[in-house]
């Protein structure tokens, strides 16, 4: 472990002398880039700095044990119960904190809830859901926009997609993809049955602009002798500008301008912009295929939690999580679903780190 925090923490310094350089600072995607790795390893660097002086003071209070003054040795007893304590409990933080990060946690998300077997109920229930989650984001004080949305014909929705932007959204946010299943009496119900439906909730998370990453010895440049109208001295000098990436084979080019350096800086604004129309594509096929595997069939039996209205009961299946708050819930506190979820995941990957 502590061979891990000195390499941290040779990265964090690392980082932090970069942030100085001119070279970054005049970069502005590379300085965004730099600035949140730097600040993602804040809190363990800290910690080691701390964990560090905890030992060091450790070193010293067990030399005073030896000293030949009784008093200095009981003194020296005594902050070696308490330093060995807090030794104790910085070692457990530190493990949770070197446990390996999703690095899609911080993204945001493109967030879907559809109806699922159960007809006008379902839909009603999808709206419940919808009504859940927005009081959620409401307080993690995060941005919501609807994409688009398909209204039921009793109330609820059939389908609504939203995006959620703020901090760690898809790291809070992707263990509600499933199955919703929902046991209680429909309004339309006159016998007082109780009914079951389902809703699925599909959590992706969204590509950005800073994921593209254009590398120089992944681009063929060209540079040929424009033509059409720009007069004889386009014609003489080659200022077009032509740019092949090469693992896309995606193309631009430039004769806009009679400069060179300008239709250097054209296409490749160009070549980005196709690069980035290239990854939306990507990025849509592959949350297509995502939502399939995140959802399930929609059907009731596949599901990730239950919302029973006559016991007041919420059941996660995963961690076989009970609660009889569903009231509470249904307005927006499922913080501690989510932190249950994410301490058992938080575990699983400490198993498997401790096991390789």
């Amino acid at each position: 472990m502590i061979e891990k925090l000195k390499a941290i923490h040779g990265h964090f310094l690392d980082l932090q002398e970069k942030l100085s350089d001119p070279e970054v600072v005049t970069n502005q995607k590379l300085f965004m880039k730099t600035n949140k790795e730097y600040k993602s390893l804040q809190g363990i660097n800290d910690a080691y700095l701390e964990y560090n002086n905890v030992l060091e003071n450790i070193a010293s209070s067990e030399e005073m044990v030896k000293d030949d003054d009784a008093e200095m040795r009981e003194m020296a007893k005594g902050e070696l119960q308490t330093l060995n304590a807090k030794r104790e409990e910085l070692e457990e933080e530190i493990k949770i904190m070197l446990i390996p990060k999703d690095p899609e946690d911080s993204k945001n998300v493109v967030f879907e809830i559809r109806s699922g077997a159960g007809g006008d109920e379902a839909s009603i229930f999808a709206g419940d859901l919808y009504r859940m989650y927005t009081k959620y984001f409401e307080t993690q004080k995060w941005k919501v926009e609807v994409l688009n949305l398909n209204e039921g014909t009793v109330g609820g929705y059939n389908k609504i997609s939203l995006e959620v932007f703020g901090n760690d959204v898809f790291g809070r946010l992707k263990f509600e993809s499933g199955a919703h299943r929902v046991q209680r009496v429909p309004q339309t119900e006159s016998q007082g049955r109780v009914h079951t439906s389902a809703a699925t909730v599909a959590v992706m998370p969204k590509w950005e602009e800073e994921d593209i990453d254009i590398k120089k010895d992944d681009l063929r440049t060209d540079t040929f002798r424009a033509s059409g109208a720009g007069g004889q001295h386009v014609n003489k000098t080659e200022s077009g500008v032509r740019f092949t990436h090469l693992p896309t084979g995606i193309v631009s080019e430039s004769t806009d301008s009679r400069s060179q350096h300008k239709n250097r800086e054209i296409a490749l604004q160009r070549l980005y912009t196709k690069i980035q129309e290239a990854q939306r594509e990507k990025s849509h096929a592959e949350q297509k295929e995502k939502r399939k595997s995140l959802v399930g069939s929609g059907d009731r039996s596949d599901k990730v939690r239950t919302y029973n209205y006559p016991q007041n009961r919420v059941t996660d299946h995963r961690i076989n999580l009970t609660l009889y708050s569903l009231d509470k819930i249904l307005d927006g506190d499922i913080g501690g679903i989510i932190e249950a979820l994410q301490v058992a995941e938080n575990a699983e990957k400490m198993r498997a780190t401790e096991a390789s």
